[in-house]
This record gives C-alpha cells, sequence and structure tokens, in this order.
C-alpha cells in the first residue's frame, strides 16, 4: 500500500485549508501584485462556492472512506462481512497504526517539510516538481484504481468473462528464491488501470484542477479506508501530535505556505474561485490539505468501527465525529476568511473532533469501553484467524 503510506506522511497534506488569493497569481506563477495587473478578488458568490465545493469534496472520502474501512477491515475474502471485493495483494490490505508510529509522526513529518522547503530554496522549482509529477502519476493511477474496483464490480456486465493476471517478480532461485513483487489484477482491474492512466496523462499534461482533484480524493479515501488506528488513545496521540504541527508550521514560520504553493502535485484539493466568470480554465484557487481530511478521518473511521463492535444497531459516535468534522471545517474557513490569513485546520479539527465524541461518551456511560476498544492488525488478525482454523481441523481429526 505505498500509495497510501507515502501519501499520509508528506507533510503539505495539513497544507492550510484556503490560500484564497492573498497572493494571487498570474498565469506564469507570478505574484500579480505589480502596477500593470490588479489582484484578484473573489466575488462572494465565487467564494462561497469554492468554500462549499472544499466541504463537500472533504466529506465524500471520510463518509466513503469510513464505511469501506469497516466492511472490509477484517474480511480478507470476497463476499465475507459483506465485502465486495477482496485483499488480494498486500499493499492493498489495511496498515495499524501503533502509539509508537503516531508519537513519531510529527517529527517525521516536520522533518519531511522543512527538507521540501529547502529543496524549494535551493533547488529549480521547475525540476521538482516535474520529478513530484512523475512520482504521484504512477502512485495516482494505483490509487484511484483501488477507489474504482468495488464500483466496477457493481456494473461489470455478468456476461463478460473475467480473465485472472498476475505480475511476479523474485530475486534467486530454490530455497533462496523470494517474491519483490507480487500483484494479481483481473480483466475488471485493467479496465480501472486504464482509466486511471488517462487521468494521470491529463494531469501530467495539463495539470487541470479537476484531473488533480481526482487523484487527491482516491488518495483521501485510500487513507481512510486503509490506515488503521488500533485504539483511541493511539488516535488522540496521533491528532494531538499533528495539531501542535500544524499550528507551529503555519503560524511559527512561513514553510507551510511556501511549500503548500510551490508543491504541484495531487496532495491538496482545490476549487476555483473564478469559476463563475471563467469556468472550466479558472485559475484562483482555494485548497484544503489532504491531510486536514485524512488524519481527522482516520479518527472518525475508527469511531465508525467502534460503533459497530457495540453491536447496537446505532452509529451514535460516527455521526457525532463526522457532524463536529463539518463544524471545525466551517469554523476554519469562517476564522481564514474573517481574519484574510491561512489557518492551520487542524488548530480547529483536532479539538472537536476528539471533544465532541469523549463528551457523548460520558453522557452515555460508556468512556471506559471506547478506551478499551483495541484492533489488531492485519497480520496478527490473519496470524490468529489461521491458528483457529488450525484448531478446528485438529479437532475435526481428533
Amino acid at each position: 500500500m505505498a500509495d497510501v503510506n507515502q501519501e499520509s506522511v508528506l507533510p503539505s497534506e495539513t497544507s492550510p485549508p484556503a490560500l484564497d488569493g492573498l497572493n494571487a497569481t498570474d498565469s506564469n506563477g507570478t505574484d500579480a501584485v505589480n502596477a500593470t495587473v490588479a489582484k484578484f478578488v473573489a466575488t462572494p458568490e465565487g467564494t462561497a462556492l469554492a468554500y462549499g465545493s472544499l466541504v463537500f469534496m472533504a466529506l465524500l472520502p471520510i463518509f466513503f472512506g469510513a464505511l469501506r474501512s469497516v466492511s472490509c477491515g477484517k474480511s480478507k475474502v470476497a463476499g465475507e462481512n459483506g465485502c465486495d471485493y477482496e485483499y488480494r495483494n498486500s499493499s492493498d490490505m489495511p496498515e495499524t497504526i501503533t502509539g509508537r508510529d503516531a508519537a513519531r509522526f510529527p517529527i517525521i513529518a516536520s522533518c519531511t517539510l522543512f527538507g521540501l522547503y529547502l529543496f524549494f530554496k535551493v533547488f529549480s522549482q521547475e525540476y521538482i516538481n516535474l520529478l513530484l509529477s512523475m512520482y504521484f502519476f504512477v502512485l495516482g493511477i494505483l490509487a484511484l484504481s483501488h477507489t474504482m474496483s468495488p464500483f466496477m464490480n457493481r456494473i461489470f456486465p455478468a456476461n463478460i468473462p473475467i480473465k485472472q493476471y498476475q505480475l511476479l517478480f523474485t530475486q534467486g532461485s530454490g530455497e533462496t528464491k523470494e517474491e519483490i513483487v507480487n500483484y494479481e489484477f483481473d480483466t475488471k482491474d485493467m479496465i480501472c488501470l486504464v482509466i486511471s492512466t488517462v487521468v494521470g496523462v491529463w494531469y501530467i499534461l495539463k495539470k487541470h484542477w479537476i484531473a488533480n482533484n481526482l487523484f487527491g480524493l482516491a488518495f483521501a479515501l485510500n487513507g481512510v479506508e486503509l490506515l488503521h488506528l488500533n485504539n483511541i488513545s493511539t488516535g488522540c496521540i496521533l491528532l494531538g501530535g499533528l495539531f501542535v504541527y500544524d499550528v507551529f508550521w503555519v503560524f511559527g514560520t512561513n514553510v507551510m505556505v511556501t511549500v503548500a504553493k510551490s508543491f504541484e502535485a495531487p496532495i491538496k484539493l482545490v476549487f476555483p474561485q473564478d469559476l463563475l466568470e471563467k469556468g472550466l480554465g479558472a485559475s484562483q484557487f482555494a485548497m484544503l490539505g489532504l491531510g486536514d481530511i485524512v488524519i481527522p478521518g482516520i479518527f472518525i473511521a475508527l469511531l465508525l468501527r467502534f460503533d459497530v463492535s457495540l453491536k447496537k444497531n446505532t452509529r451514535t459516535y460516527f455521526h457525532t465525529s463526522f457532524l463536529a468534522y463539518i463544524f471545525g471545517l466551517g469554523l476554519t474557513i469562517w476564522v481564514m476568511h474573517t481574519f484574510k490569513h491561512a489557518q492551520p485546520a487542524l488548530l480547529y479539527l483536532v479539538p472537536v473532533c476528539i471533544g465532541f465524541p469523549v463528551v457523548v461518551a460520558l453522557l452515555k456511560g460508556e468512556l471506559t469501553e471506547m478506551f478499551r476498544y483495541e484492533e489488531v492488525s492485519a497480520e496478527d488478525a490473519a496470524a490468529a484467524a489461521k491458528e483457529e482454523t488450525t484448531t478446528q481441523v485438529e479437532k475435526k481429526d481428533k
């Protein structure tokens, strides 16, 4: 799952949610504040449309990613527990974030962010973004293909034969043979890859904001679906650490904003504020970093899986945290628009996404049960299932 992991540790994912024309740029990317070029001022309608669209796009991967994390988080075989597709490749299986991973994450993200900042200061921005574009071209195709897979399973005509394929690379021979790549796919996956490649070529050639958002939404949905926190405490550690990280790098320095504006890769969602005036060729964008979606999203997905574990046929904690996210993101946009300054979204998202569910748990008397809830990694679950199967076979033999 390189596509999700790599995406999830990029620091500019937690870039400010909107840089709304404060440094308006012309078509060549230069500051348009000289005497001959007027600074762009968004209309109220254009601003409302841009912000509303960003909020809507942010909610989509959280909602559907959380649902997919539940239906397929524990099932590795198609058809089990409502799962309509299977994780045939290890890269597509959920990865569990432990408390140690959560504690180290802000440090790793800070080092990566500052490293990118230095790279943009020392080396040509054009060549760096060319390398990053090719890298995310590959990751984006894989992420978008994985996102489309369950939908393709449902709409694929039943009368068309499905052929199975396997891409296998090994090293050595005999007992020392080791698998380097073992990727299984079928006809439906091939169609998804072709469609995703077309989007990727469109992005590479045009850098169009729609292509950027298709890849960005795919990255975010994959992150919410495949990155699993092992318990609520780990989620609090991760969100708390990134809360400090986001506030420091946005308010304490210009590093975050500089990288966010220089980094030409689909690690942020964008929407034009001049869409009503210029149509699809619009060029003045508000933006939302993917980290402001994925990080709260994996916590919200954990709460949904906790709801399921209670077996009460209710989704109280998921609905509470989901509404809290909407409130926090709306508050972020309001503060940013009022003070005309880029805001660290996690400053507002973290307190509400953690606080609201905790208050609900206190009122319901389930706080202890919430913090005792534990998830095992996919590897541990597979090992436990294998051990259970072996035990059952031995009992039958006896």
